[in-house]
């Protein structure tokens, strides 16, 4: 049976011990293609936790009232209302922002983190943790992105927010604002969390149920939709 976790817990579990990005490893692909400057990261990781904290709160309060067989459908609409408003305020204030992360902003409809603390969690419990989870998911999130955009900015382009930070005697190695200094810095940050987490004796991050520390509350056909998913079925 899973150990009942205080409200500060469920907030700061997704800081760290069950970091989105560096634990869970779910939402790579926004991870990845959103961080070639600290800007850009940082509006991707603001947007992606307003979202999560509100789809969290308005599923959790409702989580009695939706249908078990239509519950997937119900908190993309949920999810997908929350984006429109975002990207709506993103695109009236913020313009720029909103052309650095292009087609991403709106995938956040889709994004793999979201969807997944709707149904492992908002679904399952009183709305206080939700936004708690949702709020904890959301800093992990965006601490994350900071550190990877940061980190590729300045080695890339030699800024930092758009000011200059490297001296001219040192050349920005544009290889890590491209695809491959993305990879590069996520597995060196993967290893740094995976080497945390050693240290105070949880495993690894790794793919599928052994590494996901939700486990342990999944029903049976969860675990088994999961490792159908896993093999290709």
């Amino acid at each position: 049976m899973a150990e009942k976790k205080t409200p500060m817990q469920e907030f700061t579990k997704g800081i760290l011990r069950e970091n989105p990005v560096l634990r869970l490893v779910l939402g790579t692909c926004p991870t990845l293609a959103t961080t070639t400057s600290l800007e850009s990261a940082i509006g991707m990781g603001l947007s992606a936790a307003i979202v999560l904290v509100c789809s969290n709160i308005v599923i959790s309060a409702l989580r009695k009232v939706i249908p078990q067989k239509v519950r997937i459908p119900c908190y993309i609409v949920v999810i997908a209302g929350f984006v429109t408003v975002v990207q709506m305020l993103v695109k009236a204030f913020l313009p720029a922002l909103d052309e650095q992360l292009g087609v991403y902003l709106p995938l956040i409809v889709v994004n793999c983190i979201i969807l997944g603390r709707a149904e492992a969690f908002a679904g399952k419990n009183r709305v206080l943790v939700s936004a708690l989870d949702g709020l904890g998911m959301g800093v992990g999130f965006t601490a994350a992105l900071i550190v990877m955009g940061g980190v590729r900015e300045l080695l890339g382009s030699g800024t930092l927010l758009g000011f200059s930070v490297l001296p001219d005697s040192i050349a920005p190695m544009t290889i890590f604002v491209l695809a491959p200094g993305g990879f590069f810095v996520f597995g060196m940050l993967m290893a740094c969390a995976n080497r945390l987490a050693e240290r105070k004796g949880k495993p690894k991050a790794t793919l599928g149920c052994m590494g996901c520390p939700l486990a342990e509350t999944c029903s049976s056909a969860e675990k088994a939709a999961c490792a159908n998913l896993k093999e290709g079925k």
